[in-house]
């Protein structure tokens, strides 16, 4: 493909991802943030308990086949086709399993409304698993427009029905209602615009080829979820339900920006990416494009919610959620190098080397397993601190393995992202100096704002040349 035809290609799947999954996320951040008004910090709590749970069946049913689909050149019709049988398969099962699981999980918890909030969140693992194929087809088309109207119906008409079931005192269930309807209106959705349904059969040889792929990112990914989940049942198991309900929140507001921002970029690069498996050089360019430009926008709006997190808290979710500002905060350090993470990680997935991809999480996990269990004894805040050291170590390991495939040395990536971490500590210094002597918080988070646009709209991007109309790494 020429390079005007992929900039031109990546320029539209850039701006369509965002738009899908910032307003999608904006809709749904609104609407949490108007239902957490209404619910507790323990309703909260209840959901996060089961997240684990949900977040290894989800990724054992899709397997790591939708990249394996995404990455494969010469796909096939049959592909998609056998990928779906699978799915449903599979997703099926991993239902009769939580099903059959839920008593033993409310007894763990000993919370006995977890029995019946399972059984039916649980149903959203069979309607997500008849998306999984309609979506990789419009992703491999780079075609992030019709995901972005879909994701916007699907989530005004959750949203709608998650805050009516909030504010008729349904408690707890009325995060159970949106989870279960989003689901729902998505796959519907989906399957009338993908305009794909399955004409073949199963294809054993379609799946021995998409599973010797997959399956190394399967465990990879499922090795990553138990880690990340691992917080979330200590928490809830050692500490209380409002403990746990605090820190998820935390958690959401600190990878929100971060998250979305790098899901928006991966999305597009990954199979812009994928077609450029046999040139390295290209595909170098567009690495260290890619990072700088990601660090340009993730770095900055960290920042801006670690300075802002208490008057952010205090007007949005009022005071009783006021513990979590220092958990936000501390988080924000370790999910503002998150992007950096998933781009060295993606050179692994795009160049095929699943087998390395599995070996790198299992010497992670192994170190992120230690550092949870030395700060467990010392409370929530410890262990977000913990999350931090982890972070620190995992970056290096992961440059370490780029540089062995492609040939970009850790060296290398620091020096473009180390003047963005000093642009952020002065902003940060900047930001403290004056805001003692600022007590509205309305007026705090406005000026912080001010501080932070001109500082890097004036500053940084002429320093580092960066600018919007050469944002997306290609030319």
């Amino acid at each position: 493909m020429p390079d005007s035809s992929l900039k031109a290609k990546a320029v539209k799947g850039v701006m369509w991802s965002g738009f899908e999954r910032f307003s999608t996320a904006s809709i749904n951040f609104i609407i949490g943030l108007i239902i957490a008004r209404i619910l507790s910090p323990k309703d909260y709590g209840i959901i996060a308990m089961l997240t684990i749970f949900m977040a290894i069946s989800q990724s054992i049913i899709d397997s790591g086949f939708s990249n394996a689909l995404i990455r494969k050149t010469d796909r096939k019709e049959i592909d998609f086709s056998t990928t779906l049988y699978f799915n449903i398969v599979v997703s099926v099962l991993m239902y009769i399993a939580l099903f059959l699981l839920s008593p033993l999980i409310a007894d763990f918890y000993e919370i006995q409304e977890l029995e019946d909030i399972t059984k039916v969140i649980g149903t959203t693992l069979i309607w997500g698993a008849l998306s999984i194929v309609q979506q990789s087809i419009l992703t491999i088309k780079v075609d992030f427009r019709t995901q972005m109207m879909v994701s916007l119906v699907a989530a005004i008409l959750s949203g709608a029905i998650g805050l009516i079931m909030a504010l008729n005192g349904y408690g707890v269930w009325a995060l159970v209602g949106q989870m279960v309807s989003v689901s729902i209106f998505r796959t519907v959705v989906l399957w009338i615009v993908a305009k794909w349904k399955p004409t073949t059969g199963f294809s054993k040889e379609s799946f021995k080829s998409l599973f010797g792929y997959g399956s190394r990112l399967l465990m990879a990914g499922i090795l990553e979820t138990i880690y990340r989940n691992l917080y979330s049942i200590i928490i809830g198991k050692y500490y209380q339900a409002n403990t746990l309900g605090l820190y998820h929140r935390g958690e959401q507001f600190s990878s929100y920006a971060a998250s979305n921002i790098t899901g928006v970029i991966q999305r597009v690069t990954f199979p812009i990416m994928a077609g450029l498996q046999g040139d390295i050089p290209m595909l170098q360019r567009t690495f260290i494009k890619t990072l700088r430009t990601i660090c340009f926008f993730v770095f900055p709006i960290m920042t801006y919610l670690f300075i802002s997190s208490e008057p952010l808290v205090r007007l949005i979710l009022t005071n009783k959620w006021i513990n979590c500002v220092p958990i936000i905060q501390i988080l924000c350090i370790s999910y503002m190098w998150y992007p950096v993470h998933i781009l060295n990680l993606n050179i692994l997935q795009v160049l095929g080397r699943s087998d390395l991809y599995f070996r790198i999480e299992i010497i992670k996990k192994i170190v992120g397993l230690a550092v949870l269990f030395g700060t467990l004894p010392f409370g929530v805040i410890i262990m977000c601190w913990g999350r931090v050291l982890y972070c620190g170590i995992e970056l290096f390991i992961n440059m370490y393995y780029t540089n062995r495939i492609v040939k970009i040395s850790s060296k290398q990536q620091l020096q473009y992202i180390i003047p963005f971490l000093g642009y952020c500590v002065a902003v940060v210094a900047i930001c403290i100096l004056f805001q003692p002597c600022i007590t509205n918080d309305i007026v705090k988070l406005f000026v912080n704002f001010l501080v932070i646009v001109f500082f890097w709209w004036f500053v940084v991007q002429k320093v580092e040349k960066i600018y919007l109309k050469d944002y997306l790494l290609l030319h």
